[in-house]
């Protein structure tokens, strides 16, 4: 690993930024009123928001005026992990906190949201009217009978009235949870079966990729199969008549009412999210309202720096945790950007017209996306107006080190790049941005205030400079309360402290810098591991896929039963190419003086697609499975694939093998 001597960073803030960032003047006050240290910068204070947790995290709820109904007795009463209390006897809501702009009278007839489609027509919602709609909203809920910890769900596309449907159902204390209207049935019915809502909030379609898809018949599947509804809310984006029963949304949204916000427990659920449940159903998380005022407020309000006068477009979907993420810049007084289309129509730069016509402070998007940008060969700060873009973030997946030399030359080269990290699992990021610290290449800039994050070794020993398992040492206030319908905690335990007994394992193998720094190198449960040198099938792919006749590829490392390995490289091929004698060669060669040549493929094997989970992650863990001889339907729930035809070329292999 290279020394912070060695390299000289790709981006450095100036005085000016560093001075102006709000995590800058947090210090300088939490020195004055909590302790902390005066002096040695971000890393300073880092440590002491790991060393002095409790005083830390009152520290962050008192700058942001977190707002107690009833105040709390202590900042955290038991530490243990899984289990630990936040808070504990204070009550609040996270409706109330993310329409806190919209008391202003200055700002209530800015925009909250900005909404945009594939016409990349804009359309505002003031602060104001998103107020009264979700007041409006919140008094129809409760007369329907909605009750704290009831679920309300919503099958919707990224649209205002889904933010709306949320903060509405937060307000009445109700617990959220969401789908992509491009989930097909199955997919939706493993989520919301589980967590038996008693409403739900449909469109009858939604446009993608310049066409219109209808979904009224998933919609008629969805009330059939969800006998605990007790209302359906109809959302015509497409223009048709709710069908027999709905609830029409513009009804439901047209009193003006002021909202009234439940006050509840700091540990009361916000919403589920789910994993990407490549096997089994998927893991319902359960995340606190109380846990994520705080930690979002942290995470967006120091580390993204965001405030009012910033505007937030990060390209997501509902059926994806960085939709949540995206709807709590609302928490920070920033405008929210709503992006609701294909990130490549009617080009691949889709998402740079998106930033520049909205004016983007922040916009955060894909490492795929970036480099698909790349490859497309196009010039965004040629072509676009993007001097209000101070910084890009980049999550899903390890941004490779091209992927930060290409915005660094053809967005800006007085670009803040923060690639991030963290999971549906927090809801948030371990490591990514501070806007005070440089950018290296291939790096994120450090672990987040807060977050004890560790690299170790089997044996549960710290290491900087090599490779290890990412582990947090000490709770955070976002991590899951529970999963849901699981009464004795065994799938929560299993799913993070099955290793280190005590202490959260998440499942990726990172490199700890000695400055600092943080390098991803995929997930631990499928790394490659030759001859005792571990590797990250992330470094594969940012080596492979510079490769113009490569489209996207996929690595399996197979511990076989007489001891072997075998390590198979899949390869999907631009139009045009042909994996030929010549083309395996320069992959191979490419690998080997790029990484290592251990890590050069026993075989590279034409694919006709690469499968990825519903949320775009590659599937390296089933394909794994398959070729190990497990059945297809053991190996993978198939409501959780994009494309599940293309499993049978991996259980065909497996079965030739054989």
């Amino acid at each position: 690993m290279t020394s912070a001597a060695d390299e000289a960073p790709l981006w450095q803030p100036g005085p000016d930024r560093v001075a102006a960032a709000a995590v800058t003047r947090f210090q300088s006050w939490a020195t004055e009123h909590h302790g902390a240290p005066a002096e040695g910068g971000y890393a300073s204070l880092h440590r002491w928001s790991v060393d002095e947790l409790a005083t830390f995290w009152k520290a962050v709820a008192e700058w942001f005026d977190v707002r107690f109904s009833t105040p709390y007795e202590e900042v955290i009463g038991d530490r243990s992990m899984p289990g630990a209390t936040w808070f504990t006897g204070g009550t609040l809501n996270y409706a109330e906190h993310a329409l806190r702009a919209s008391e202003d009278p200055l700002r209530a007839d800015a925009p909250a949201l900005i909404h945009v489609d594939e016409t990349h027509t804009q359309v505002p919602t003031s602060w104001s009217e998103l107020r009264r709609q979700v007041g409006s909203l919140a008094a129809e809920l409760r007369a329907l009978g909605v009750t704290p910890g009831d679920r309300v769900s919503g099958y919707l596309p990224n649209i205002p009235q889904a933010v709306v449907a949320f903060l509405a159902t937060a307000a009445v204390g109700g617990v959220w949870t969401s789908c992509a209207p491009d989930f097909g049935a199955r997919s939706v019915l493993d989520r919301f079966q589980q967590v038996e809502p008693v409403v739900l909030f449909t469109v009858d379609g939604y446009r993608y990729g310049g066409k219109e898809h209808h979904r009224a018949d998933t919609v008629a599947e969805l009330r059939r199969e969800l006998p605990t509804l007790r209302a359906v809310v109809h959302i015509p984006l497409l223009g048709t008549e709710a069908p027999e029963g709905a609830l029409d949304w513009a009804a439901l949204v047209a009193a003006d009412t002021e909202p009234v916000f439940e006050q509840v427990a700091f540990d009361h659920p916000l919403w589920v999210l789910y994993s990407s449940g490549t096997t089994g159903l998927p893991k319902a998380i359960v995340q606190s309202q109380g846990g994520i005022v705080v930690e979002h407020l942290k995470q967006l309000g120091l580390h993204c720096d965001l405030g009012p006068e910033d505007r937030f477009f990060w390209y997501t979907s509902t059926g994806w945790m960085m939709w949540n993420f995206l709807v709590s810049g609302l928490l920070t007084g920033a405008t929210v950007v709503l992006y609701d289309g294909s990130p490549g129509y009617p080009d691949v730069s889709a998402q740079w017209r998106v930033a520049e016509q909205t004016g983007a402070t922040l916009y955060g998007t894909s490492a795929a996306y970036v480099m698909a940008c790349r490859k497309a060969g196009i010039h965004p700060g040629r072509d676009f107006d993007l001097s209000r873009v101070q910084c890009v973030a980049t999550t899903g997946s390890p941004l490779p080190p091209d992927g930060f030399r290409w915005l660094h030359n053809e967005v800006a080269d007085d670009l803040w790049i923060a690639s991030v990290s963290g999971g549906t699992d927090v809801c948030t990021c371990f490591a990514g941005a501070v806007p005070t610290l440089p950018v290296h290449i291939g790096e994120l800039q450090a672990a987040s205030l807060g977050v004890d994050l560790h690299s170790w070794d089997p044996a549960g020993e710290p290491l900087t400079g090599e490779v290890g398992e990412l582990v947090v040492t000490q709770p955070m206030p976002s991590m899951p309360v529970r999963f849901w319908n699981d009464p004795d905690g065994s799938r929560y335990h299993d799913s993070y402290f099955d290793v280190y007994p005590g202490v959260w394992r998440h499942g990726d193998w990172i490199t700890l810098t000695d400055r600092g720094s943080v390098v991803i190198h995929g997930r631990s449960d499928s790394t490659l591991n030759r001859q005792g040198v571990r590797m990250g099938s992330a470094d594969i792919y940012e080596a492979v896929e510079r490769l113009p006749e490569i489209r996207e590829s996929l690595v399996i490392g197979l511990e076989e039963p007489n001891g072997g390995y075998w390590m198979p490289l899949f390869v999907h091929l631009a139009e045009g190419a042909t994996l030929d004698d010549a083309l395996r060669d320069s992959i191979k060669r490419t690998i080997r003086e790029n990484l290592s040549p251990r890590h050069v493929p026993d075989e590279v094997i034409e694919v006709p697609g690469i499968p990825h989970t519903l949320t775009g992650k590659r599937i390296e863990v089933p394909v794994k499975r398959l070729l190990q001889g497990t059945a297809l339907e053991k190996a993978v729930n198939p409501g959780s694939i994009d494309n599940l035809e293309l499993l049978h070329f991996y259980e065909k292999l497996a079965r030739e093998r054989r």
